[in-house]
């Protein structure tokens, strides 16, 4: 029998954390795009960006903004915020939204504006003849890990954090003052530094999401909130190809078959061994996009016998064959 589960917090705590290690181990951003956007006087964006301006690929693209010095608004779903410098913006699913400062100002439209890639320097743009404004740090970001449905679930709309109140800030904006290095004084490898830098910020905004995020009764961040769940969910992305199954996992949270079986389905509206064999397929979806392995490979990792019951399941969860699903990721 497996180790039985402690009690403590500490154990609680240090799970959840392996958790999200193993789940941003396995899903790592596969696209970014950064650019500098320097408006002054009164102005604002349009309120439905164009993200094809942005990528190819509309799926998990997800536009952020960085404030690196002056003020603006972020006007989205009806709600306006104000925004100062060190404040940090991720819009997961893409959310319509507008930027500006003032009142009725120009409309500036900076992906519009972005030169040709590619890249030798970072792109600046300047908009306004003001002698100060604000400066931003936009872009976006493509992460594959927004096909998973628990995890995708779990994130808000807006992801907005405040680097000048925020306990754990400072290694924030010590690497934003990196990225800011980088554009204005361009050196060999930085467009390609300016990316890994970024991810760098949102694994640490997605963190800084996760662990304090209010309580809830179900969800993925619910399972990561319980002992025996998030102790089980750790062991199941720690080591995807092992032969999971309900008494192992059962026995990992110190309960019994059908305890836990109840537990599982009530906070994550799933089985756990159908949990597992998501996670599996977006594994499966990852490895299609980005390699080259043969697609009987693949479904022998994601745990199916035969290519042919490979294909029928990641049909039915992805609505694509995985042939297509690799053709369409390569463009």
């Amino acid at each position: 029998m497996l180790e039985a589960l402690p009690e403590n917090p500490d154990a609680r705590g240090v799970a959840r954390d392996d958790v999200l290690s193993a789940l941003l181990s396995s899903i790592r951003l596969s696209g970014s795009l950064q650019f500098c956007f320097m408006p002054t006087g009164d102005w604002q964006t349009d309120a439905a960006p164009t993200l094809a301006a942005l990528s190819a690929k509309a799926a998990g693209t997800m536009p952020f903004h960085i404030v690196v010095a002056g003020s603006c608004w972020l006007k989205a779903e009806g709600e306006e915020t104000a925004l100062e410098a060190g404040d940090v913006l991720v819009f997961p699913f893409a959310t319509g939204h507008q930027l500006g400062a003032g009142k009725d100002g120009m409309l500036v439209l900076p992906t519009r504006d972005l030169p040709q890639k590619p890249w030798r320097e970072i792109p600046v743009l300047r908009y306004g003849e003001a002698a100060h404004g604000v400066r931003l740090l936009c872009g976006y970001l493509q992460w594959d890990g927004l096909s998973f449905g628990p995890l995708r679930q779990a994130l808000p709309k807006l992801i907005h954090v405040r680097t000048r109140t925020a306990n754990d800030g400072d290694w924030l904006r010590a690497t934003i003052c990196q990225m800011v290095e980088e554009v204005d004084r361009p050196r060999a490898g930085g467009v390609s530094m300016l990316p890994r830098l970024t991810e760098i910020i949102f694994i640490e905004i997605l963190r800084h999401q996760i662990s304090r995020a209010a309580p809830q009764a179900t969800g993925w961040l619910a399972a990561l909130a319980d002992p025996a769940l998030s102790r089980c969910l750790s062991l199941i992305h720690g080591d995807p190809g092992r032969d999971w199954s309900l008494e192992l996992l059962a026995a990992a949270a110190n309960l019994s078959r059908s305890a836990f079986a109840d537990r599982f389905q009530a906070v994550l509206a799933t089985s756990p061994i159908r949990y597992v064999r998501d996670w599996r397929l977006t594994l499966a979806s990852m490895a299609l996009a980005t390699t080259a392995r043969p697609i009987a490979s693949i479904a022998y990792d994601a745990g199916y016998a035969t290519e042919a019951a490979f294909n029928r399941a990641f049909s039915r969860a992805f609505a694509t064959p995985p042939a297509a699903w690799r053709a369409m990721a390569r463009g």
